[in-house]
């Protein structure tokens, strides 16, 4: 089908199709109707007939693909029916027709077993992720998929796909690092890659901020990635991490460990939520040995050497860029554009804001973490990785235009 990802059905077709078209249509309505109104969080009992549509005109597609099973097209085009189904199962939770807090099971069964059919064929959470509106999000004559045709989500999306962008190229100079060993004398094309691409992240990320409507973000576009159930099951709703790459640069920087239990329930959480590939790639990761580590053992017998001076100098200046982006991210996207919005409603109004599903609070003490552990943040309540670059630090000779007795590593 013209459009539409690898060779598929008709019916997928249809769907894929209607999602592009209608389903954005019908949600931009909604979204217009809420915002226009002086309290823009109220949902239940406005624009019911646009709901009814909505529900019904997708719930015609699931019928028809939940009765022709199993295609065999292959894992692209079943990949896309996943997006699908979950960003039609999204909407219905975001417009309040299911809510996990006031069911046991999904009120949508049909949608649910689709779901479930794809998602596990897949190896994948029945859901969509956030792949599908990002790294694996294709475009049709310059149209990306979409909840709404608002200015802010485009804005979003495509900014936060640019950020992953980003990180992943600096993840796989990295891997390269590693598999050449970091006493080469060729990783330094490497760490500059790394470096060049964690830069254009903090400007895409700058850019992002600066752009954003704070409200429209927290009242159109984030209501998208709350929990839903499919079946009995609650899932959390997609995260801007759930790629590969900003894990494998935490694990092989050194600054965050697997063996680490808050750090490997991480891990854990987010495995089903990306590609199987990326899975792959993910776990490959965890049984190596960190740069950070290697540098250390080389410390005792060979800091006068000018490949370790050279090496570990350019190993620093990329986790400093790396905490920066983590920094700046927590602090300029999550503070200003969740919390801050967050702080004019009230406790009923609080609860399911978040995508992973704990209350906001808990969510951002947990974010906080997660940041603090990529500054290596002088913190002794977590396992942070501050006094083993303090020791780096000390034995590598300064250069010019790089930090390396202070930045965010230092804390």
């Amino acid at each position: 089908m013209s459009g539409v990802a690898g060779s598929v059905s008709s019916n997928a077709g249809q769907f894929d199709r209607w999602i592009r078209t209608a389903f954005v249509d019908l949600n931009t309505e909604l979204e217009n109707r809420y915002f226009s109104n002086q309290d823009r969080g109220r949902v239940i009992g406005v624009g019911d007939d646009v709901k009814q549509a909505l529900r019904d005109e997708g719930h015609v597609h699931i019928v028809k693909l939940l009765a022709e099973g199993n295609t065999g097209d292959g894992f692209e085009a079943a990949f896309n029916l996943l997006g699908n189904v979950g960003m039609y199962m999204a909407a219905l939770r975001r417009h309040e027709l299911t809510n996990p807090a006031r069911e046991e099971r999904s009120p949508f069964p049909l949608a649910s077993a689709l779901a479930l059919h794809v998602g596990a064929s897949l190896g994948m959470a029945p859901r969509f992720a956030t792949s599908h509106l990002a790294t694996h999000n294709k475009a049709v004559a310059g149209v990306r998929k979409s909840f709404t045709s608002l200015t802010d989500e485009f804005l979003f999306i495509d900014e936060n796909t640019r950020g992953i962008i980003g990180l992943q190229s600096a993840a796989d100079a990295i891997i390269r690092v590693v598999h050449l060993g970091v006493s080469s004398p060729v990783v330094d094309v490497l760490f500059e890659n790394a470096a060049t691409a964690l830069k254009s992240v903090a400007s895409i990320n700058e850019r992002l901020f600066n752009r954003l409507d704070p409200q429209r973000f927290f009242y159109s576009v984030r209501p998208y990635y709350k929990p839903y159930r499919v079946g009995r099951q609650e899932y959390r709703g997609a995260n801007a991490g759930d790629f590969p790459g900003i894990n494998q640069l935490d694990l092989l920087l050194g600054l965050c460990r697997a063996n680490d239990p808050y750090y490997s329930q991480l891990l854990v959480d987010k495995m089903l939520f990306m590609l199987p590939s990326d899975q792959a790639r993910l776990r490959d990761c965890m049984t190596r040995t960190s740069l950070l580590d290697e540098l250390l053992s080389f410390v005792d017998d060979y800091q006068p050497a000018d490949w370790f001076q050279q090496n570990a100098r350019a190993y620093l200046e990329v986790c400093d860029l790396f905490g920066q982006a983590a920094a700046q991210h927590h602090d300029g996207l999550v503070r200003r554009f969740i919390e801050g919005p967050a702080a004019d409603l009230d406790e009923r109004s609080l609860e399911g804001i978040t995508a992973s599903g704990p209350p906001l609070p808990v969510l951002m003490r947990s974010l906080e973490v997660l940041r603090d552990l990529r500054l290596a943040a002088d913190r002794r309540d977590i396992a942070t990785r501050h006094d083993d670059l303090g020791k780096l630090r000390r034995v590598v000779k300064a250069d010019s235009g790089v930090a390396l007795t202070g930045g965010p590593a230092g804390g």
